[in-house]
């Protein structure tokens, strides 16, 4: 590892306690609403095994508890189950961040005797064929058998479904779906626009009718079933007054780690104008943490512009999420315009009012990356 990053004496933070281990980009899903980076052929070759087990070590040293295993698609990494039963033997809770795609009754015997704790499973809606439109991909039915898996392996089973304008109409019919394969939580995140959904914002952003109507629908479904199944729904930024706290503090939990091995505070951020995003090929993970200009960047308040600066609730949001500041305004340090006390917040409001008329257009869907580059060393191992 080489030395000392950039910023010089920064004020000493907590570790982080969450490692996100993007694994690869390669993925056989090609989702509209992607959040992975859309120019992947700006990204190096992935981090060997051994790299990523020195990553992991190194985190667990500094603190780390939880570890996310995602992509892409992590199951198209042939190493998944020595990194698994790595992070198992360090002390990491462990999760599968999946689509399914990959993860045969063998395969899944083999993660679970590695040591795999739990499995996120994603679907694109309840009907074949909306949820192999959305993901451009005929992987359905795979899923279904997928979920049974899981079940079979004792494993907590959380569904995922990102929900927007072609499925919010599905909402109920997602619920009964996630209850008859027996889900113990339906995570139904409104879509966030940045990544493959930014370029597709007019094709899917809702209505504020159609929120308000799947909120309802999902409320209906909290007081009927019970503890059956914990159901999350998650409004999308845009129609909120006050912006989430992302990530929860930029540098203050969330380590997020891209399959080229640049570190992030969040798994967008490589799209930021400015950020010299440190590699861990290059330097130790506390020293990324500690001292990096891009961990250091938005940290604290001396960054944050007026009304942030002056706020009584910046210690609560943060001043929102920085992407999607530099998405709409582009400025990475402007106040998140989804909240109302921010001078360009009528951005936001016109991209919501105009949602019911906004004209038809293609949708775009996520590209390959190109596997010569995101292809890695598979084949070095740890020794």
């Amino acid at each position: 590892m080489a030395g000392s990053t950039d910023t010089a004496d920064p004020p000493v933070v907590s570790p982080p306690l969450w490692l996100l281990a993007e694994l690869t980009y390669r993925c056989p899903l090609h989702c509209v609403f992607c959040y992975n980076p859309t120019e992947l052929e700006r990204a190096g070759a992935e981090l060997s095994t051994a790299q990523w087990v020195d990553v992991m070590r190194q985190a667990r040293a500094m603190g780390a508890a939880q570890l996310g295993f995602s992509g892409g698609e992590p199951l198209v990494r042939d190493d998944l189950e020595e990194l698994v039963q790595e992070a198992c033997r360090l002390g990491f809770y462990t999760n599968l961040i999946t689509s399914g795609v990959g993860l045969t009754e063998a395969r899944a015997k083999r993660l679970k005797n590695a040591g795999l704790d739990h499995v996120q499973l994603s679907f694109q809606d309840s009907t074949r064929e909306m949820n192999d439109f959305l993901s451009h991909t005929k992987t359905f039915e795979l899923k279904k058998k997928v979920a049974r898996i899981i079940k079979d392996n004792d494993w907590p089973m959380v569904m995922n479904c990102v929900l927007h304008r072609h499925n919010l109409p599905h909402v109920g019919a997602i619920i009964d779906m996630a209850l008859e394969l027996e889900a113990e939580y339906l995570e139904l995140a409104n879509v966030q626009y940045y990544g493959w959904a930014w370029r597709n914002r007019d094709h899917l952003m809702p209505t504020r009718e159609q929120l308000e109507q799947a909120e309802a629908v999902v409320q209906r479904y909290r007081e009927s079933i019970g503890k059956r199944c914990r159901l999350l729904f998650v409004v999308p930024d845009y129609f909120e007054e006050r912006p989430k706290a992302c990530m929860n503090g930029w540098g203050s939990v969330f380590l997020s780690i891209a399959p080229d091995g640049l570190a992030m505070p969040c798994h967008n951020a490589r799209d930021l104008p400015g950020l010299q995003l440190p590699d861990v090929r290059e330097h130790a993970i506390a020293d990324i943490w500690q001292r990096s200009q891009a961990f250091n960047a938005y940290r604290g308040e001396d960054w944050m512009q007026e009304p942030c600066r002056s706020c009584d609730e910046r210690h609560k949001d943060f001043g929102g999420c920085r992407c999607q500041a530099f998405m709409v305004t582009g400025d990475a340090a402007a106040t998140d315009p989804v909240c109302s006390k921010s001078p360009r917040h009528e951005r936001i409001v016109q991209f919501t009012r105009e949602a019911a008329t906004r004209r038809h257009i293609p949708l775009v869907f996520r590209s390959d990356p190109a596997p010569s580059r995101l292809g890695g060393n598979l084949g070095e191992k740890c020794s």
